[in-house]
């Protein structure tokens, strides 16, 4: 019986474990190799030669001086001229501002001649209505704001709140004023109509005097009499009999209307009767048209 030889069963090599970072080969080589070969080489070589940034040709380093020198005569020439420069500087700064002293000076005496021509003209104005004013010289003049008038009234002061006002509604709806405690002047117009209503025979508003031809108007939030500024608390002073002139004003209209604006927007006003006021005369008349009084006989003076 023939036999076959068997050979002997292959045996299998046990494979070779698997590295943890195997999947991470590239990650590993660009850790490994950062920098290109090429970049790697010049950087070496420069590390070795110690360069220092400066041109190594004989040109590079003529262009560089040159460069310098150039930098260098700029700067020098800038601050050279700068320093000729500052005395006319100097100078033309002296004279402008000489020159607007010297204008403002000739504007005050200009005003200041204006002043006086302006009071010389008042004073004109105050005699001729004295002189030609007849039997009613007196009552012409003072009704007019020519003369200072003294005599027992009332001392009328009102002032801004303390804090904002109150709601919408009030006698301020209709007349486009905000709803805040500051006194505006429609107020001041209402309380000086008032005042007149009520009696008055004279009146001013922090000592200046009122007349048939002033004008209380406002610019933005300050209250201007004859194109003159007022600040609170306004003064108001009034020539009258002084318990009937108070009362008639507080059972006014307009005495009420000043009540509703305490009540309301925190208006703060006071008004006491006075023995003995004075108000001075108006600071300028200006007369605009002029009638001859008919008598009864039909003639003129």
């Amino acid at each position: 019986m023939c036999g076959m030889s068997q050979q002997p069963p292959g045996r299998s090599t046990a494979a070779r474990p698997a590295r943890p970072d195997a999947s991470m080969s590239l990650l590993t080589n660009v850790m490994e190799h950062s920098l290109d070969d090429g970049y790697a080489e010049a950087a070496a070589r420069d590390g070795v030669e110690g360069r220092n940034g400066l041109p190594r040709s004989l040109r590079g380093r003529l262009w560089l001086a040159a460069g310098v020198v150039l930098a260098t005569l700029v700067v020098t020439v800038g601050a050279v001229q700068a320093q000729m420069d500052a005395p006319t500087l100097a100078r033309e700064r002296g004279e402008l501002v000489e020159r607007v002293e010297d204008d403002t000076a000739a504007a005050d005496s200009l005003q200041q001649r204006v002043d006086e021509l302006r009071g010389t003209v008042s004073e004109m104005q105050r005699e001729a209505l004295e002189r030609h004013g007849g039997d009613q010289a007196e009552l012409i003049a003072l009704l007019s704001g020519a003369t200072p008038v003294e005599g027992p009234g009332v001392e009328l002061t009102v002032n801004d709140a303390k804090g904002a006002g109150g709601g919408g509604d009030g006698p301020r709806a209709d007349t486009g004023f905000s709803d805040t405690g500051r006194v505006r002047d429609r107020d001041m117009q209402r309380i000086v109509n008032g005042m007149w209503s009520a009696g008055a025979e004279a009146v001013s508003i922090n000592g200046q005097r009122l007349t048939a031809l002033s004008a209380i108007r406002a610019a933005g939030d300050a209250i201007l009499v004859d194109n003159k500024p007022l600040a609170p608390p306004y003064d108001v002073l009034a020539v009258g009999d002084g318990s009937e002139l108070a009362d008639a004003f507080k059972d006014s209209v307009d005495g009420r209307y000043l009540q509703v604006l305490k009540e309301n927007y925190g208006v703060r006003y006071s008004i006491s009767e006075q023995d003995q006021v004075r108000l001075p005369a108006a600071a300028s008349l200006i007369v605009r048209t002029a009638e001859p009084v008919k008598t009864e006989k039909g003639s003129t003076s």
